[in-house]
């Protein structure tokens, strides 16, 4: 398999500027297809964090803390923006490893959480409405890593990119968001030679289908159980809570 950026030997020794500068090269590839993902950094709208461990509890409560203060500062009528976890382990040795993970630090952030679950998307990852919701704020998540089948989602380390849910329904407001959906799945097709068989639209079947990039069957089950939560401490300001 081949990257369409530039590995690194050692993540848990290298500097943080040499893991962000990978994911840079990776999306500035001229083959990279996702053009939301171009422009979030062309336009330097990609908040991008350095974590250890993906799938633990330490990484956790950062997560949830520098995710609380994205939503916060962030404002889509600014153009589309993007918050970016890479981690420094563990090795990936397959997909199905990374799955697992993916869905522990989505446990342990959720954990963590004492903010109610975004307001207009469903708790449950079986429903075609759900997202991830963190600090009130619903997201979109796609991750990488390096053992990855699928040529776009192969980073070079463990990576989670948060996409705001209020973006797309933006975009779909505007009428921008089926032109751009088509423009990316060509350039998928063209660069993996089939469209990736888990993409729908949100409402379609669940987005939960799509996060960790793996293709799986159609009685797949996210690992994951959601407790809408009761609290009325906002702990942090999130006005793009969809």
């Amino acid at each position: 398999m081949e990257h369409l950026g530039p590995t690194v030997d050692d993540p848990a020794t290298a500097d943080e500027s040499e893991l962000i500068e990978s994911l840079h090269a990776m999306i500035r590839h001229p083959d990279f297809p996702c053009l939301g993902a171009r422009s979030v950094f062309r336009q330097d709208r990609a908040t991008v964090r350095v974590y250890d461990e993906l799938g633990s509890p330490a990484a956790a409560a950062q997560l949830l803390e520098d995710l609380c203060r994205f939503a916060s500062e962030v404002d889509i009528d600014d153009g589309l923006a993007s918050f970016i976890a890479l981690f420094r382990g563990p090795h990936i040795d397959d997909e199905r490893q990374f799955e697992e993970l993916l869905w522990a630090q989505l446990r342990e952030v959720h954990a963590a959480d004492e903010q109610p679950w975004a307001p207009d998307v469903s708790t449950d990852p079986d429903d075609p409405h759900f997202a991830f919701s963190a600090a009130g704020t619903a997201y979109f998540i796609v991750g990488l890593h390096p053992s990855a089948s699928r040529d776009a989602r192969r980073a070079a380390v463990p990576t989670l990119v948060f996409n705001l849910h209020a973006q797309f329904e933006e975009l779909r407001a505007s009428g921008a968001f089926p032109r751009m959906r088509d423009r990316i799945r060509a350039r998928d097709e063209a660069l993996q030679g089939q469209i990736n068989p888990m993409v729908s639209d949100h409402g379609q079947s669940s987005e939960a289908l799509q996060y960790s990039g793996r293709e799986v069957s159609p009685d797949w089950q996210a690992p994951f159980e959601a407790d809408p939560g009761t609290s009325d401490d906002a702990g942090c300001d999130s006005p793009q809570a969809t």
